[in-house]
């Protein structure tokens, strides 16, 4: 990949988490009304605070992007494509059933539905951005989008699951969740697109 071209994929990243980031936590203070705005610097800030978080956000998902490219280069390279796809599968369904029943039955003490909904959320996405993919390429590209968009993006939010909190989980979730879908349906179109000034 060209360096204009990761600069394209790097912005446009930023811009999409700044706005998951925005929507995710304005959606939450209309529904939980638990932040009150005493003053017109309040009203200014709190926006503000999103939008610098959803850049964060997407800095992290565009890590895991290219730590996944990686892995999937490797995994090409090491095993049959047959054999990587069965492979990339079955670690997403390991990584969906841990998510939404192995860490209920380790910690006891957790409630079970949170996670589940979670899970069966995050499935559903998963297969609508795969189909998509699909229908933007060819059918080879399925399972790779499915195993990214469910076994990395857990991995990815895993950390935030252990606080436990279901609005910290949606802050990060959200923006995570859209930044990991625009760059994996962008790809083909960043790196088909022609050139600027070559050299």
């Amino acid at each position: 990949m060209r360096l204009n071209r990761w600069f394209y994929l790097f912005w446009t990243t930023l811009l999409i988490g700044a706005g998951g980031a925005l929507i995710a936590g304005l959606a939450l203070q209309l529904v939980n009304g638990r932040i009150n705005f005493k003053s017109t610097a309040d009203f200014i800030i709190y926006p503000l605070i999103l939008l610098g978080y959803g850049v964060l956000v997407s800095v992290y998902a565009q890590l895991g992007f290219f730590a996944y490219m990686i892995l999937n280069y490797t995994g090409s390279g090491v095993f049959p494509r047959k054999v990587w796809r069965y492979i990339q599968l079955a670690l997403a369904l390991l990584a969906l059933l841990e998510l939404m029943f192995l860490r209920q039955a380790l910690g006891k003490e957790r409630a079970a539905a949170p996670d589940l909904i979670l899970g069966l959320c995050l499935l559903v996405f998963a297969i609508i951005v795969s189909y998509w993919k699909v229908r933007s390429t060819n059918d080879t590209a399925f399972v790779p989008t499915f195993f990214f968009m469910t076994a990395i993006s857990i991995v990815e939010i895993i950390g935030v699951l252990q606080i436990g909190v279901g609005s910290a989980t949606v802050f990060i979730v959200v923006p995570l969740l859209l930044c990991n879908a625009y760059q994996i349906l962008i790809l083909h179109r960043v790196l088909s697109k022609p050139v600027l000034n070559p050299s």
